[in-house]
């Protein structure tokens, strides 16, 4: 029998990851004559509050017993689950391929919020034979262990939902909470020969490290990129303490698979969406570096649209919009705002200013008073038209994103897409 099987909410901050079980656990289910064919890892919800790190569920594709495979699932997810944390809730789910609940469920998880009775509503409407599932604590782990297995990720097409990417990601020891120790220098090599068939391992523009985690988990690091063919050879650069394991994931990281298109007033709290309107009010900058402008919607709707300190140089290219620029926002709409991740500016106005017009006699006039045009005071001359001059924008049409250190593991990089990218020094590349 060909099947799913989903893992979720084995991890916490202290310790531990759910990926880092779904490749102990394919070397287990090996072991026993079962064959894995993939795994997968699956974001969901980036706004879900009660995510440990990256909300994050992974799958199985299996061919074997079905029932060993679940009652091994279940007695590693007993070994490895950091069951001392409150909010570690794991849920296991196999399912035959034939009976796998619909992506529907999918997108719902990615795109919305699931309830846990739900979720058992549905596992429950499957046939007995094609399925089973287990819970722990409040058992919400089976959101995700149930979205992992309903999941649809493509072969790289255009269509978001459809979309995917490959991460190869090394492990250590997870009893070995120290330092890691993996050398600069050789990141930002693999970098240089990979991308953009790799992306997001370094930050050239601010000089960073990404692919590195500081979370007492038990990856080492992680490589993201267009095939498994590109992601070894970047990792072939790689200089790093000597690894417990690695294992490749094919994901729906970096495919926008979350955004969902909305007019302004439609959105709702904890969704992700891309917006279109006109910028409606000149960026501000607040406490902590933070700016933002008021954008009106296709519909006439106001939303405020947020990029926070976090996004670097970003931030310039907000800074740099006026009144009148038309432009499509990407990000989640969270505490009555959108946070950026990337915006496309269509259109962009024209940026003038009014001066009073010079006189026949040569000497520029003076205003005259509210309404009432201008006056020069050599010869008294009187004009109701001002003079107006266009000045050069900084700002050409084209999309901007945040940069690595800021990206969220769903948000689309554009060297993915077919995006027009204008070069400047304000923004990542």
């Amino acid at each position: 029998m060909i099947f799913r099987l989903g893992l979720d909410d084995t991890d916490s901050p202290e310790g531990m990851c759910t990926t880092y079980l779904a490749s102990v656990l394919s070397d287990k289910l090996r072991s026993e004559g079962i064959t894995v064919k993939e795994l997968l890892l699956v974001r969901l919800n980036p706004n879900v509050k009660f995510k440990t790190r990256g909300n994050a569920a992974v799958c199985l594709i299996c061919e074997g017993d079905l029932d060993c495979a679940f009652d091994t699932a279940c007695i590693m997810v007993e070994k490895y689950a950091d069951f001392g944390c409150g909010n570690t809730n794991p849920g296991v789910v196999a399912v035959a391929e034939d009976a796998r609940p619909g992506a529907g469920f999918y997108l719902r998880a990615l795109r919305d919020f699931c309830t846990i009775d739900g979720t058992v509503g549905m596992l429950d409407k499957i046939p007995a034979d094609k399925v089973r599932y287990r819970g722990w604590k409040n058992k919400r782990g089976l959101i995700g262990a149930s979205a992992s297995v309903a999941a649809e990720l493509g072969d790289c097409s255009d269509k978001c939902a459809d979309d995917c990417t490959y991460e190869l990601l090394v492990y250590r020891d997870p009893e070995d909470k120290g330092m890691r120790y993996v050398d600069r220098e050789s990141l930002f090599e693999a970098e240089e020969k990979t991308y953009p068939h790799t992306w997001d391992s370094v930050d050239t523009v601010n000089n960073a490290v990404v692919c590195v985690p500081h979370t007492p988990d038990p990856v080492i690091y992680g490589i993201r990129g267009e095939s498994p063919e590109w992601l070894q050879k970047a990792d072939s650069y790689i200089i790093s303490q000597m690894p417990e394991r690695s294992s490749l994931f094919r994901t729906n990281q970096g495919t926008d698979a979350h955004l969902t298109d909305a007019d302004a007033g439609d959105i709702e709290d904890g969704k992700s969406y891309r917006i279109s309107g006109k910028v409606f009010s000149s960026p501000e900058s607040g406490p902590g570096g933070h700016v933002s402008f008021m954008l009106e919607g296709m519909d006439g709707s106001p939303v405020r649209c947020m990029a926070y300190e976090p996004t670097k140089n970003f931030r310039n290219i907000i800074r740099a919009l006026i009144p009148g620029d038309l432009v499509r926002v990407c990000g989640s709409f969270k505490g009555g705002s959108i946070n950026l991740e990337k915006i496309e500016v269509t259109e962009t106005a024209l940026l003038t200013e009014e001066k009073p017009p010079v006189c026949v006699c040569g000497k520029r006039m003076t205003s005259a008073g509210s309404g009432k045009g201008y006056k020069c005071r050599k010869c008294s001359e009187k004009s109701m038209v001002p003079e107006i001059t266009v000045t050069e924008r900084n700002l050409s049409p084209g999309w901007y994103e945040v940069p690595p250190v800021a990206r969220r593991h769903l948000s689309k990089p554009l060297i993915r897409g077919k995006f027009q990218v204008f070069k400047s020094n304000q923004i990542y590349r």
